[in-house]
């Protein structure tokens, strides 16, 4: 019997043109790193590399820490030279990245038919992201940070996707068994690999990513609507 619910949060909860999302977080970010003195290029390089890593991270760092270990190794920079730059990008310059997303009028009404029904909720998006800037991304999608009994970040996360280890993550820190999760994403790759460790699986079809371009009718899929209507047949669990 399912008891919570797995949600992904860009292109699924909050609509979004990656392609948008991606050109304008790097152009605000030098800007900001400009402004601060520091320098730009390199530093952006070392951003990319520090993501690449926090993908193949084994376990033995949090996301954050494989992060700045990398970003140290280019740059010769360490956390304490940067991370209070960064964190003003994130409060301030990281709004004017929002165009690139879209709110979903239907998200918040998914969310509460799942509180509805008793579901636990966790953020499932892909934790190379501090906190700071997931919570603003979920007010751009409109929902509350209270809405969900976890939330996935660099700080609090050993794994990425599309690692299985990322799912086992949050399932032990649940104490929850695979056949009682749901995962809601809208990247083949990324969210549905979680139904090779036993979690079912909803993809969202509205925003799709599917790069090896899959036949996606073995999972449960559709538009936001469509999702409305599976979690509405679902059983309450109060």
């Amino acid at each position: 019997m399912i008891k919570t619910i797995l949600f992904d949060l860009d292109g699924t909860l909050l609509p979004m043109d990656e392609e948008k999302f991606l050109h304008l977080y790097f152009k605000h970010l030098k800007t900001r790193l400009e402004n601060n003195g520091h320098p730009s290029s390199l530093i952006m390089a070392a951003v990319q590399t520090g993501i690449k890593a926090m993908v193949l991270n084994d376990g033995s760092l949090t996301n954050e820490d494989c992060f700045w270990e990398s970003f140290e190794k280019v740059t010769g920079l360490g956390k304490s030279a940067l991370e209070s730059t960064f964190i003003q990008y994130y409060e301030n310059e990281f709004d004017f990245v929002r165009p690139s997303t879209q709110v979903n009028p239907k998200s918040p009404e998914i969310i509460r038919i799942c509180k509805d029904k008793g579901y636990q909720l966790v953020l499932a998006t892909n934790p190379i992201f501090p906190s700071v800037a997931t919570k603003k991304r979920i007010r751009w999608a409109e929902l509350n940070v209270s809405d969900f009994d976890l939330i996935t970040t660099y700080e609090n996360s050993h794994y990425c996707k599309p690692g299985v280890k990322y799912f086992e993550e949050i399932l032990k820190n649940l104490a929850r068994k695979p056949e009682e999760c749901l995962m809601i994403g809208n990247d083949v790759q990324e969210d549905m690999i979680a139904e090779q460790m036993g979690i079912t699986g909803f993809l969202l079809t509205d925003c799709l990513i599917n790069r090896k371009n899959e036949d996606i009718s073995a999972y449960h899929n559709g538009s936001t609507k469509e999702l409305g209507d599976f979690l509405l047949k679902m059983p309450n669990i109060h």
